[in-house]
């Protein structure tokens, strides 16, 4: 099972020196030990993951620091971009990095991100199918016919021209089973987390991700691949880990509820302090115990051979959820000792 390095910031504010630190020290460390990506999101309208407003401009800063590490967008979000954007932006990271670029393809669910395309919110679900499709066309070399400022139809092609002859691609769910199942149908990898999924149910929808794989005319027998997002921070001593992880990762949670709430047209202000504060504190109970390589080293290799048992390829570590950089740098050696140990595979005799 692979790993690698995920950033999604809850709020800029956190840090008042260089802002980068962080992603640019993370991903040289990641680079030179053996982790396979790093993946920078897209911003939304919102604090929470404000570090990020564009992840081809994050990635361009990665590759011209690194030499193998795969540089990735988790994720774009496809209906507020245009497919020859998107494939543009994401060749010139692929040139500078000398063909190390994949994008992952969201539909996006904030209302508030559609200020850029109001037009698309209600149709995005279709329109990402149709942009991954546009996008992988573009960097095989295939032109896209547009309509230019005096109404001539012009055929457009992508500049610069990629290094790979294929853009590798990946769908993001947020936990929907229509969604693993596009990602299957599209013949993408699957990018996703536990936020609102139990592991027992990402079995379950992981299965159908490769049934639906499986069953795509002119399948040639690639089982996919699936990369879980997962909170990460690791150290000598479980109960001080749990006291260092409990106020940013409760903090984290804390806004990305409000956001998710809001989302969905709920509203997270209409939730009593208590009711709040419970939801929260039971989220941190499950990712700090099961849901999260949260603790020792011993208990984050258990818990990363459980989600390969799940049918994950690859675990895509969140390391900057408001702990101290400096801090959560020195827990990459940490990381690295999981890494390995799931790459030796269980001790003889298990």
């Amino acid at each position: 099972m692979d790993f690698s390095l995920f950033y999604f910031a809850s709020d800029s504010r956190e840090f008042e020196g260089n802002r980068y630190q962080l992603l640019l020290e993370g991903a040289k460390f990641a680079d030179r030990n053996g982790f396979s990506a790093v993946w920078t999101p897209e911003r939304h309208f919102h604090p929470f993951g404000g570090l990020y407003p564009n992840p081809a401009v994050t990635g361009a800063a990665v590759a011209a620091v690194t030499e193998r590490i795969h540089i990735r967008a988790g994720s774009v979000v496809s209906p507020l971009q245009h497919p020859l954007r998107v494939a543009e932006e994401w060749s010139v990271v692929d040139n500078i990095s000398g063909g190390r670029a994949g994008v992952s393809f969201a539909s996006g669910w904030n209302a508030a991100d559609f200020v850029l395309a109001p037009d698309n919110y209600e149709n995005r679900h279709t329109l990402v199918r149709e942009h991954v499709e546009q996008v992988r066309a573009l960097w095989r070399g295939e032109t896209m016919p547009l309509t230019d400022g005096v109404g001539t139809r012009r055929d457009v092609a992508v500049y610069p021209r990629p290094v790979q002859r294929q853009l590798p691609v990946w769908v993001t769910s947020a936990g929907s089973v229509d969604t693993f199942r596009a990602a299957g149908q599209l013949g993408t990898g699957l990018l996703t987390h536990l936020l609102g999924q139990e592991p027992a149910e990402l079995a379950v929808k992981i299965r159908a991700y490769r049934e639906a794989l499986a069953e795509r005319p002119g399948h040639d027998g690639w089982n996919g691949h699936v990369a879980l997002m997962v909170h990460t921070f690791l150290g000598d001593d479980e109960a001080e880990v749990k006291e260092q992880v409990r106020e940013p990762l409760s903090d984290y949670l804390g806004n990305s509820l409000g956001l998710f709430l809001g989302a969905r047209k709920a509203d997270p202000k209409k939730l009593s302090a208590s009711d709040t504060a419970f939801v929260i504190s039971r989220a941190f109970d499950r990712y700090f115990e099961s849901s999260g390589l949260l603790g020792t080293v011993d208990k984050a290799t258990r818990i990363a051979a459980d989600f390969a048992a799940l049918g994950v390829d690859e675990i895509a570590c969140l390391i900057d959820f408001g702990l101290p950089p400096k801090a959560v740098l020195s827990g990459l050696e940490l990381l690295d000792d999981v890494r390995k140990r799931i790459a030796a595979g269980p001790p003889a005799g298990e």
